[in-house]
Parts: structure tokens; sequence; C-alpha cells
């Protein structure tokens, strides 16, 4: 198996790191020289050295609040249609006797069916987005959501809502996601193509959006959309990047908040799709983006090769920070045809010096065997009512959203999940690794929950402070219509088990038909950052037998009564958000003309920081006589074109022109500088 590792990455280091020396700081140079709202381009400028490729973004500004955006419009409907490509992976794995079954409902059940009374009923139970969700007439909706202080966001392919998280009660929407992206131009706002995943990054108070988007309509996906909230209010205004990979097919990303960056897994596919390159990791420099500021991303050249499996990147729940300088975890599905293990990687993104950024294979702790779940059909979960055309997809290729990572001080846990196949069902076999940041990582309990004859997919594992786990999924058989549950145990428990038993969220009232089989790609089990103890799940049914009409479900529950009390810890010190402000720069810093005159242009660009959002009022001064210039818009918001109109009676000369911009409460005013170049040619 072709991976990454610590002798591969001293070898790029050898070769690269003479040659890259004048090429980095040339980079850096360059990175700091950008505009906050750079020239929207096709790509991103972008750099390879010492086993890394980085770029920045294309473009990056701040939107308008959503709240003031207008609402989606019915004329943008798109016909009905299976949603995104999502790629199978190529199945390698040797089926072994799973040892870790979980075949009752809990430790202490006699019987099969008997169902624990200790997991309590759902403490809020809404209804979410339905389809057609907003600006996709698709199937699946690949429903995700997060939870913040006082709000809860659900996205779906492709729409977005935001709901009081007290009340149920919508505050926005739901809208289209590329409606964020109002006015950016290029693939984020005109070929978003779902795949969506909503983070609260609860460090810094703040939500992180993002989907795919292809720059053309008929190619590949390339690029990844990221908008980072600028307060903690999910409905305002956003920092936006765009951001271009590569020329490959970026399938499934999925992010996560960790100290120094929001890291990102992607599954790599040549760009018509037909061939698996393997997975790709990347890093966004999360400090500039929090900030507004132009940003950087960094990755490992290249997909690691088609026959690594996917892997997702940890996400940090919990108010302890992992230990200092920890890098970011990343953890593989055991998919391996020998030897099949939980290969756990380290990513050292470093975003001042690119080529000094280093991932690493750092263990290979085994897995139990398995048995693969559809390895060469997508469908085989089957729904009561529907024949067997109509089964769907368990998606048992790679690990299910998220990979929850959380530091109790004495040792750290991450949990996940995934979908095999047991006693001939669907069964969640779902994992606790710990210590992943400085070893020795070690699988501390693994079971797959498979308590009777119903098919349990689409997991979503998280720990709550006190080390309590939770699981929600979907559930189906021929004698019942999907629906969504969730089973848990406390930390106390005999290990390898769900102890709590199983509850119901919702139980739909229809199956699906056709849609390519799909049943969303991925679905949502996150945890309240105020009492680090409520749960929070999102994910999908039906209501009556139909194909491309799915419904939402969100929910919440406790699995313990109490609140935890953890070791207190230090705060983390959140990164300050800049005072209101704004720069000017002019582009192209010099124009020459003859000496018959004529039309000189420009452009001023306003780069906002903080929460600035006012229009800023232009001027001109030192222009010699003879000379006039002109600004459209004025006052402007972003940018304004500056035509300097120069008569044929200037003398020959360099003239150095200043450009004033002023705006803002309190005011403020700022200045940039370029030429005018008359000379006597013809």
């Amino acid at each position: 198996m072709k991976k990454y590792s610590n002798s591969r990455s001293a070898f790029f280091n050898c070769r690269f790191l003479l040659g890259f020396v004048l090429f980095s700081a040339g980079f850096v140079l360059a990175l700091m020289s950008l505009t906050a709202r750079s020239p929207l381009s096709a790509q991103s400028p972008t750099g390879e050295a010492n086993g890394n490729k980085f770029g920045s973004s294309y473009r990056n500004d701040v939107s308008p609040p959503l709240r003031e955006l207008p609402p989606w419009s019915e004329a943008d409907r798109k016909e009905e249609h299976e949603a995104n490509e999502n790629p199978k992976i190529p199945h390698r794995h040797k089926d072994e006797a799973d040892t870790v079954v979980q075949n009752r409902h809990s430790a202490s059940s006699s019987t099969l069916n008997a169902v624990a009374p200790n997991l309590a009923a759902a403490l809020s139970n809404f209804d979410g987005i339905p389809f057609p969700g907003v600006g996709c007439n698709c199937a699946p909706p690949d429903t995700n959501g997060a939870i913040g202080k006082t709000q809860y966001v659900q996205i779906v392919n492709e729409g977005y809502q935001v709901f009081d998280k007290t009340t149920g009660n919508s505050v926005l929407g739901p809208n289209s996601i590329s409606s964020i992206w109002t006015g950016f131009g290029g693939a984020c706002e005109t070929g978003g193509n779902g795949d969506p995943v909503i983070l609260y990054d609860h460090l810094a108070d703040r939500w992180v959006v993002t989907q795919f988007a292809k720059a053309t309509s008929n190619g590949p996906i390339t690029d990844e959309c990221v908008a980072v909230s600028t307060t903690a209010d999910a409905t305002g205004s956003y920092y936006r990047y765009g951001f271009h990979l590569g020329s490959n097919f970026y399938d499934y990303p999925h992010l996560s908040v960790w100290p120094d960056g929001y890291y990102m897994s992607m599954n790599v596919f040549n760009s018509s799709g037909t061939s698996y390159l393997g997975p790709q990791a990347f890093a966004f420099d999360r400090s500039k983006m929090i900030a507004g500021l132009p940003a950087s991303f960094v990755s490992p050249v290249g997909p690691l090769g088609g026959s690594v499996d996917p892997f997702l990147p940890a996400d940090l729940d919990g108010p302890t920070l992992p230990p200092g300088g920890a890098p970011a975890t990343f953890v593989g599905f055991p998919g391996q045809s020998t030897n099949p293990n939980y290969t756990t990687y380290h990513f050292h993104a470093d975003f001042a010096t690119p080529a000094n950024s280093t991932f690493t294979t750092f263990a290979n702790p085994p897995a139990a065997g398995y048995t693969s779940l559809c390895p060469t059909t997508r469908a085989c979960v089957p729904q009561a009512g529907v024949t067997s055309s109509s089964y769907l997809d368990g998606i048992g290729d790679r690990l299910m959203f998220r990979l929850a990572y959380r530091n109790f001080g004495d040792h750290e846990s991450v949990v996940g999940n995934y979908t095999v196949s047991a006693n001939g069902v669907a069964g969640v076999r779902w994992f606790e690794l710990r210590n992943v940041t400085a070893g020795p990582v070690a699988v501390y309990q693994e079971s797959t929950y498979q308590p009777d004859s119903i098919w349990r997919w689409m997991g979503s594992a998280a720990m709550d402070g006190q080390g309590n786990i939770a699981i929600g999924f979907s559930a189906s058989s021929t004698g019942i219509k999907p629906q969504i549950r969730y089973a848990a145990r406390l930390a106390t428990d005999p290990l390898n088990t769900l102890g709590q038993g199983e509850a119901h969220l919702y139980d739909g009232t229809g199956s699906q038909s056709g849609t390519g089989n799909r049943w969303g790609d991925y679905s949502a089990l996150v945890i309240d950052p105020v009492d680090d103890a409520t749960f929070w799940y999102t994910n999908e049914y039906y209501a009556s037998n139909a194909s491309f009409n799915w419904r939402t479900r969100i929910g919440s529950f406790k699995v313990a009564s109490a609140s935890p009390t953890p070791t207190p810890t230090p705060t983390p010190t959140p990164t300050p958000t800049p005072a209101p402000d704004f720069t000017l720069a002019i582009t192209p810093s010099s124009v020459t003309l003859n000496r018959g005159g004529g039309t000189a242009s420009y452009t001023v660009t306003i780069t906002p920081s903080g929460t600035f959002s006012s229009s800023v009022t232009l001027s001109i001064s030192g222009l010699p006589s003879g000379a006039s210039g002109t600004f459209t818009p004025n006052p402007a918001t972003q940018s304004s074109a500056l035509k300097v109109t120069v008569a044929s009676s200037v003398s020959k000369g360099t003239y150095t022109f200043t450009v004033t911009g002023t705006g803002g409460s309190p005011t403020k005013t700022h200045t940039a500088a370029a030429k005018l170049v008359k000379n006597q040619k013809p």
C-alpha cells in the first residue's frame, strides 16, 4: 500500500530544501502582497516544493449579511436529477470473521429485542429542510448540521437553514448555498455543486460553510468554496474564499476544525471520475480566514495513490485543546486486503514556509475483521414496499462523517464509524482510538452494532464531555421504511458495547425509489458547545413512497442526565477580530501614454478588514495640468475603475498621483499611489 511515511518525507526534505530556500522566500513575499479581494482568475497562485503543494485563494471578500440577501428564486429550479457524483472506491478488502459484533441491544439484555430503558427520548425533534433542497432539485440531500451557542444550522444539497436551537423555529431560510457567494463571481457563485459541510468553530465562535464547485458546466469538480462567518450570528456576513485545488475530480470533501487550521480530506479521481487516484489532505490557514485576510492552503503533492484508502481529519470537540503543537490527525478506513488497520496520519501545516509542512504515517493500529457491505453494487439495503431495484447504497467503502476528537487531559480520544455486513444485514462498526497525536496510538474499543435483523447504516459518532458515546444512523429492512435512530453507551458501560440501548428519533412513513439508489452520503452527530453534553443529530427520511421527495429531521438528546464537569483547562485565547477598517491598492502601478495623450485605465481595490462594510468615497490628486480622473462607481465598496484622461498638451514626464479613500464610522482615510508616464513617441 502506497502512503506517505517519515522516510519519504525525509527524502523530500533532502532533495528539495536547498533549491527551495530562495523560491520559498519569494512565494511568501508574493502572498504578503496579495490584496484581500484579489482579481478573479481561473486558478489560485500555486507552487510545489519539498513534497508539498501550496497556493492562495484566488479571491476573498466579505459577503452582505445573509439575512439581507434576496430569497432564492423558484425560476432557478433544475430538473430532477441525481446529486453530484460519488464514485465508489475500489474494493480490496478480504472478508474476515467479525469478532466484535454486539448482537443484542444492550449488555444487560437477555433477548435480542429487549431494548434497554436507559436511553432517553429526544429533547427536541423537528423537521429540517425538505426536498427539493432549494437550489438542487436532486437526491440525495447529504444532510449535515452544526450547533452553536444559540443557533442550529442545517445544510443539504444545495441549501441551508438557520434555526433557533431553543424553539426549533426557523430564523433564516431555507436558501441556496450558492446565494452566500452572490457577487463573488466565478465557480463559487455559478458552479456550486453540493457535497456541503457546515461546521461550528467553537474556539472562535464562528460558522464555516463549504461546498465544492466546478469552473465549467461539463468539467470536473476542481474548486472548494469556504465561507467563515464574521460573527457568532449565522445569518450575518461571511468572509468568502475560493480555492482552486487542481485539475483532477476532487470528491467527497470533509472538513474539520483544529487550532492551527481548517483541515480537509478529499477522495480524488481523474478528471473524468473513472479512476481512483487516492485520498488527499488539505490545510487552510484558519487564523487568516477568521480575520478575513487573504488565505493560503497546503497539501501533500497530489493524491496518495489508488491503493490508499480514504481518510477523515479529526474534528475538535470540547474546551480542552490538543497538546501544544500537536499535529492535525487523519485516520484511514481499514479497507486493506491484508492487515487492515486504522492508518493514522500526522499533518504539520506550515503556512509561513509551506515547504516545511509534513504529512506522515504515524501509526497502524489493527482493526478487527469484518465483512464488506455492498462491495459490488449500490443497491443492497432493503426498504419496505419497494422492489430490490430501489434498494439503497450502504456506502461501505469509507469512514462516515465525523471523526470526533476530544482531549481529556490524561488521554485523547477519537471516535468514528463505518458500515459493515454482519450476520446478513448492515451494521454500524464504531471505534475509539486513543492518544492519536503523541502515541502510542491504540484501539481502545470497537464494536459492530447489529442487535437484530434491521439494517443500520449512514452512521455518525460523537463523544460528550464525560466520555459517553452516541451513534446516530439510518435503519431499514424489508419490513420497515427508513427510520432515524440513535444508540449510546456510558463511559462506565462494559467496553465494546453500546450499553444504553437504542431510541427512535423519527420513523419515516415512506420508502425511496429511483434516484440511482443513493441515500445520502453522510449525516452528522455533533455536541452542544454550551453544556458539552447534548447531542444534536440530523438525517433524512421519506414521508411517502416516492422518488426525489426526501425530508430531513433534526433532534437533540442526552446520554447522561447530568452535565459534565470537565477538569478546568486554560481557555484558548480567541483570535482578536480586527477593528473595522480598509486599505486601498491600485493596479497596474504605472501606465504609459504616447504624446497624443488618451485614457489611462487603473483599478482601485478596496480591501475591508474586521467588520468594515461601508462605502468608500474616492478622490484623486497629483495629476498634471491637462489631466483629470473619474471613478466608476464612486462611492465604491469593493473596487472602482479609474480612468485618467490626458490631453496631448501634457508635457513629457513621469507623474505620481494619489488616490484617497474615505469611509466608515468613525471615518477612516487611506491613500494609494500610482504613476502616469507621458512620452514623446508617436
